[in-house]
């Protein structure tokens, strides 16, 4: 009977001789994206602890990789955002549970009309309307003034095909996978809005699922473009074929938005009629589209523009209506839902409203900067401000009111949240400091006084990693941010823009104030914009200074894309079945093995243990080290990994599952209980219950001074595993158990 460790790396995907510290390994399963690799032969020893063989898993590729597809990556942030959301909402009955999810999936879709409204103002309200019918503007630009000479609605027309070429970027960048054909079959059912388990045979192919939101979205970003220039053409014409068009619209927008809202049932006939009626209704909006182009192409009478484009900034306006309604209902359902969890979860269970929230923070803030960039280079560097008067020479380009409450918003929202982050960590200070002692103290007793170099170090190692347990400044950063678009989208219906508003509450000097507030705010959008960028492309080559990002990357693209169908690709789609079927592999003709996840890994393996038949189950042992099941995905993701899920784990694995843990560790730590025999609230435990014998505990750093054979004191390891002594014990530990049985 042979026994082989394979070994999952985390965040970043560490190279296969790093997992196998071996120099040279060679591939023996996969590709480059994702592949399984061995010690070459005769360089190094193949086995392990034990007398293991020993395998790596690196699938860091799938997450990483070129620069250009971390950048493309980025711009799809918020998309990736709203989709994690809808997995994050708590467990609750049947019909609460189906109303959360449509209003996850509707405030998804208002973000891709965010998306292609920030497009079009560009496209159409500022190049093709505003700046096209000033001389002044299109003077010396001749990729642009050209269109000065193009009847008006001519123009908005040709202007059109740029945000309709957005969609298909967006189309193009949603439709990649990392899925392998043969890892399912092409008549799975949709797995997310169904099940909704992580056992489930089909969870990780949703492709029915995923065409037909995508479907929908390209649908609904098509009839925002729609709306848009039938806005601008059906009232000068007042005639019944643009009005006519304008109803036909809406009511393909209304079908896309309600079957949104429709939820799946994984083999039901009745979903399979959803998948044509979302087809009819993505052909009949590209109809509408092609008549919209066309009607708005015919040649009119003499037509002179106004400063600003018709209906334009009510619709974006009445966009943050909708959101904060969706949100507000969101928001509601979250809170009256039923507590059935032991796991403490995020925010109290308001993680999905408040990711969302920041998803949409982030898309003003993407749309904001892009709006204004292109004003201001429009404008000839001057910035613009709505309502002001314009320097002469200048031409009066005016961004909706809404973008500048927006991007005020976000420069408040981040000053805010900027604040309550350092007011949590000056005032948690001192109690993660003494707790800190406490845990040093029992660890070396004879450790040297407080004050000593090497102890605060430590010390202060300790502390700092207790602050991922600690989150109660984001709901002052969730509240302030909602409150603001709130009142932005109010305002900006009425008409009234921030200066405008300051004039009637503290006259000149709060009104210069403010405008400052808001240039500010712009500019920072735009900084914002351009440090998202910098930290995707930092990403492709993981450092400590980018472990946060690449966290949140691995978190939010963990999951199918359930709720927007044009967020990033999820590597589990193919790590999951990959590691699936390798095990199977590995543990025929009686063999056995230990699966060893290190970080994200471990929530690999542990997925992965829950898609094994019993077959299998009777010949793996599950070895965890710096997992965050429990600190992150357990409390974010209450009703897929919460405590049951834990505890059937171990049950399919006969418990035979050890978790190793540092109190150092910023992102990993224990699972079920901190210490063996004491429970979370410090209370004595059920000595019988195989749970409490799976978390192992590891001091770091191994000794406070120098050991006598080396010159400086053992390093402290926090998130970082490697084949120590503490990891092979757990190997040879595990090993025996499975040799046992």
């Amino acid at each position: 009977m042979e026994t082989t460790e394979l070994r999952v790396p985390g965040v970043g995907g560490s190279s296969a001789e790093e997992s196998l510290d071996r120099p040279i390994v060679t591939r023996v399963a996969g590709d480059q994206n994702a592949g399984f690799f061995r010690p070459k032969a005769g360089f190094g020893d193949p086995r392990g602890p034990g007398g293991v063989l020993i395998e790596a898993y690196r699938w860091g590729n799938l997450t990483g990789g070129r620069a250009s597809r971390a950048f493309s990556l980025m711009l799809l942030l918020p998309f990736m955002l709203s989709n994690i959301a809808i997995w994050m909402l708590p467990p609750a009955a049947p019909g609460p549970g189906a109303v959360g999810r449509a209003a996850c999936r509707m405030l998804a879709g208002t973000l891709t009309a965010m998306y292609v409204l920030s497009v079009t103002g560009v496209a159409i309200d500022l190049v093709a309307w505003q700046c096209a019918a000033d001389p002044r503007c299109t003077d010396g630009r001749r990729p642009i003034s050209w269109i000065a000479g193009v009847q008006p609605g001519q123009r908005v027309a040709l202007a059109a095909l740029v945000p309709i070429a957005a969609v298909a970027v967006v189309w193009w960048l949603g439709a990649r996978s990392w899925r392998l054909s043969e890892d399912a079959s092409a008549t799975a059912a949709p797995a997310g809005l169904g099940a909704f388990r992580l056992d489930d045979h089909d969870f990780w192919d949703n492709r029915i699922l995923l065409r037909r939101l995508r479907e929908l979205h390209v649908a609904i970003a098509l009839g925002a473009v729609d709306v848009v220039l039938l806005s601008v053409i059906a009232p000068h014409d007042n005639r019944r074929a643009g009005y006519g068009l304008v109803a036909l619209t809406v009511a393909v927008m209304v079908a896309a938005t309600a079957l949104l809202c429709r939820p799946a049932r994984p083999g039901h006939p009745h979903d399979r009629r959803l998948g044509l009626a979302s087809r009819t209704v993505l052909v009949a909006m590209l109809v509408v589209t092609a008549l919209t182009l066309g009607y708005a192409a015919l040649p009119r009478s003499r037509w002179i523009p106004g400063a600003e484009l018709p209906g334009y900034g009510s619709l974006v306006a009445w966009l943050y209506v909708s959101q904060v309604v969706l949100l507000l209902i969101l928001s509601a359902l979250v809170i009256r839902r039923p507590r059935r969890t032991r796991t403490a979860t995020f925010l109290g269970g308001l993680g999905a409203p408040v990711v969302i929230t920041f998803a949409i923070g982030l898309g003003v803030a993407f749309s904001s900067a892009l709006v204004y960039t292109a004003s201001d280079y429009l404008d000839r560097d001057v910035n613009p401000t709505p309502r002001r008067l314009l320097p002469a020479g200048v031409p009066p380009l005016l961004p909706p009111l809404a973008y500048r409450w927006a991007a005020m918003g976000f420069f408040v929202a981040l000053l805010v949240t900027a604040v309550a982050a350092l007011l949590r960590s000056l005032l948690t200070r001192w109690h993660r400091r003494r707790v800190a002692m406490e845990i040093l103290r029992r660890d070396f007793p004879d450790a040297p006084p407080e004050s000593h170099p090497r102890v605060r170090a430590v010390r202060n190692a300790i502390a700092q990693a207790q602050l991922t347990d600690r989150s109660w400044p984001l709901p002052a950063a969730y509240a302030v941010i909602f409150v603001l678009i709130l009142g932005s989208a109010g305002l900006s219906l009425a008409g009234i823009g921030p200066r405008d508003l300051s004039l009637r509450i503290g006259g000149e000097s709060l009104a210069r104030a403010t405008v400052f507030v808001s240039h500010l705010g712009t500019n920072l959008a735009g900084l914002f914009a351009i440090a998202m960028a910098v930290a995707a492309l930092l990403t492709h080559k993981p450092s400590a200074r980018t472990r946060f990002v690449g966290v949140l990357w691995d978190v939010a693209t963990f999951w199918p894309r359930a709720a927007h169908p044009l967020a990033p690709p999820c590597y589990s789609e193919r790590a999951v079945p990959e590691l699936t079927r390798r095990i199977r592999h590995l543990t025929s003709h009686d063999g056995t093995l230990v699966l060893s996840g290190h970080s994200h890994g471990a929530v690999l393996a542990a997925a992965t243990v829950l898609q094994l038949q019993p077959a299998c189950l009777d010949r793996i042992a599950l070895l965890t080290h710096a997992s965050p099941l429990r600190r992150l995905y357990s409390r974010l993701f209450p009703a897929h990994l919460g405590h049951a899920t834990l505890c059937d784990i171990g049950d399919r694995v006969s418990w035979r599952w050890l978790n190793l843990w540092r109190d150092t560790d910023p992102i990993g730590g224990w699972i079920f209980a901190p210490d063996p025999g004491r429970s979370i609230a410090g209370r004595p435990t059920d000595p019988a219950d195989p749970a409490n014998i799976v978390d192992r505990r590891l001091r770091d750093p191994h000794g406070l001074p120098a050991p006598p054979d080396d010159t400086v004191p053992p390093p402290v390891q926090g998130h970082r595993f490697g084949p120590d002594d503490d990891f092979e014990a757990a190997v040879r530990d595990l090993v025996a158990r499975l040799r046992a049985t």
